[in-house]
């Protein structure tokens, strides 16, 4: 029977001063080997491991919050990483990350230009070295008449058409299967740079720019293929910042996609540009026509014109709208889009893949 005095349950705990008078049992030590340690110490090495972890990765971090939008959260970001990630790279900790691979120097997708297909046997100006005339004794060497620079439009094995691909995560996501298709082809030389969260209004975090210009030097494309956009729709930094929505920022927005077309056209290449196709977001789905709008624009005033790819059909609907699944010309229901209803997947990049090739036959490039 319970004492009346003494409630059921009843702990009778004992006062500081009590608890070290007489021995209290001890946990049993762990049978496996282990040993435990007071919390403080655990919490000391914690501690210590978070701030090894953040002093490698800060420039990581750093560029993660330069490609997020603009305001405070972005403002503060910076403000914390900054200096870390300026004393990461004084220290020269970021070369301990490049041993793992998982240094982030650049932005995601393609490490650099890649290439893929047939490789010319004479240089891109179409003549061979040592053409010409060479003098000698008694008399003048026979001159070596040039060499024909070879069609383009007529291109073989051993004088590939040469392709430059370029763009953000979906041009990615179109840009795999070009360069595999047109690699197959067997008179195509396809080089690929793509890169995820990229695109033309933050060159502060990937200067597209200054990247396409080496890849033209690089690869010496005749054609180019661009599908670059959907990072686009946000404000250009400033001081000051103009703001997405405003109408500066068409403007600002429209020099931009006419200066990227002028370095691909500086060396007389064809220029395709890939429009961004219909999003699943409504709000994103019309920023993108908002990008789509200035780029037709650009490609219609550039020099010679650039020609404009609209994917509102071949992605989506009869009406231009999204979908996730296509009906191709074999009558087979293909699905074309991501998940997240932005991306594609790969029968989507393939569909793009051969929009393209289809865009530049039309054109006369004789591609199989």
């Amino acid at each position: 029977m319970t004492d009346a005095r003494t409630p059921p349950h009843h702990v009778d705990w004992e006062s500081p001063q009590e608890w070290p008078t007489h021995p209290h049992a001890e946990l049993a030590p762990p049978d496996d080997g282990r040993v435990r340690a007071p919390w403080t110490r655990v919490l000391a090495i914690g501690a210590a491991a978070f701030v090894l972890w953040f002093l490698l990765f800060a420039p990581t971090l750093q560029h993660n919050a330069q490609v997020s939008p603009v305001g405070t959260r972005r403002t503060v970001s910076l403000d914390i990483t900054g200096p870390v990630a300026a004393l990461s790279r004084a220290l020269q900790l970021s070369h301990l990350v490049s041993i793992t691979g998982r240094e982030n120097r650049l932005p995601g997708g393609t490490v650099g230009l890649t290439t893929a297909g047939a490789r010319p046997t004479v240089p891109a100006g179409g003549s061979r070295p040592g053409s010409g005339t060479r003098p000698g004794k008694g008399g003048t060497a026979p001159t070596t008449p040039p060499t024909v620079p070879p069609n383009p439009k007529l291109p073989t094995a051993a004088n590939p058409l040469r392709v430059l691909i370029v763009g953000d995560s979906i041009g990615l996501d179109m840009g795999g299967p070009l360069q595999s298709d047109l690699a197959g082809t067997g008179v195509v030389n396809a080089a690929l740079d793509a890169r995820e969260s990229t695109g033309l209004t933050r060159p502060d975090y990937f200067n597209w720019p200054a990247e396409l210009t080496s890849d033209m030097k690089t690869a010496q494309p005749q054609v180019v293929v661009v599908m670059i956009g959907a990072n686009d729709a946000q404000d250009f930094l400033g001081p000051p910042d103009v703001p997405y929505t405003s109408p500066q920022w068409n403007t600002l927005y429209a020099q931009r996609v006419a200066q990227f077309m002028q370095i691909a056209q500086s060396a007389g290449a064809a220029v395709v540009w890939v429009g961004m196709p219909p999003m699943q977001n409504p709000a994103l789905n019309a920023q993108m026509s908002d990008v789509n709008a200035v780029v037709q624009r650009e490609a219609a005033a550039a020099h010679p014109p650039v020609i404009f790819l609209s994917m509102d059909r071949a992605l989506g609907t009869a009406q231009g709208g999204y979908t996730a699944f296509i009906t191709n010309a074999a009558g087979q229901i293909v699905n074309v889009r991501a998940p997240d209803g932005t991306h594609l997947t790969s029968g989507g990049g393939q569909v793009v893949a051969q929009q393209v090739i289809g865009e530049l036959q039309s054109l006369g490039y004789h591609i199989p």
